[in-house]
């Protein structure tokens, strides 16, 4: 197999509602919320890891083309890892713990996603001039379904809808490898996610997202 180049996908992701992607709290603090995003250790911004982008356009993928086991039972639990030729899962995002696949190196890289600069400017300016905080902070509980009550209070932290964050994706081709093919696969893979959501409590609202000025090599492309 020989390297043949590289196929660099950009755009943004805009928030269209509230996005929690879990971090951990360093400290325990009164007051404190009980599920924190994550955050950047030095800046403290929120940014979207490549891992939790590159995870769900996976699932979501294994979902719409049947993803089967050795035992011909759709697997839930864990990732493909057939390592077959022609599954474009294994071959693109990696043949899960299968270390005698002949497929090569995973050809998906997912960078993290930090700030567009045009939000960046909007959470100093909110930190900087006005003293409050650019992420939300939303409590949620059960109910009692007897009594009717709220119970079990917790407050969870989100990156607030309208924020937007730069994208990339780089796709290593390979002369084995079909280039549009692939590209088409990972289109279709950012169409499910914004059909479906990001992040955690996507049944509850959070996580809807949005692609926009989406490029191939420096060229508009649509999803």
């Amino acid at each position: 197999m020989k390297l043949q180049c590289y196929k660099v996908i950009t755009g943004k992701l805009r928030c269209e509602s509230g996005l929690h992607i879990g971090g951990s709290a360093d400290q325990i603090e009164i007051g404190g919320v009980d599920l924190p995003i994550i955050k950047h250790p030095t800046t403290g911004e929120p940014y979207i890891p490549g891992s939790s982008l590159k995870g769900k356009m996976r699932s979501v993928l294994e979902k719409k083309v049947d993803v089967f086991d050795k035992n011909g039972k759709i697997t839930e639990t864990d990732p493909c890892g057939c390592g077959k030729k022609d599954c474009k899962i294994c071959k693109i995002f990696g043949a899960h713990k299968n270390t005698r696949h002949e497929l090569g190196a995973t050809r998906i890289l997912v960078r993290d996603a930090y700030f567009s600069n045009k939000t960046r400017d909007e959470y100093q300016t909110l930190i900087k001039e006005k003293g409050t905080s650019y992420i939300e902070k939303k409590m949620e509980n059960t109910v009692n379904r007897k009594t009717g009550t709220a119970e079990h209070p917790r407050s969870l932290e989100r990156v607030p809808s309208g924020a937007e964050f730069d994208i990339e994706i780089v796709l290593q081709v390979y002369d084995t490898d079909k280039a549009d093919e692939m590209v088409g696969f990972v289109k279709e893979g950012l169409r499910h996610i914004q059909s479906t959501y990001l992040g955690g409590f996507g049944s509850r609202g959070s996580g809807k997202v949005s692609f926009s000025g989406m490029k191939l090599d420096g060229k508009d492309i649509s999803l």
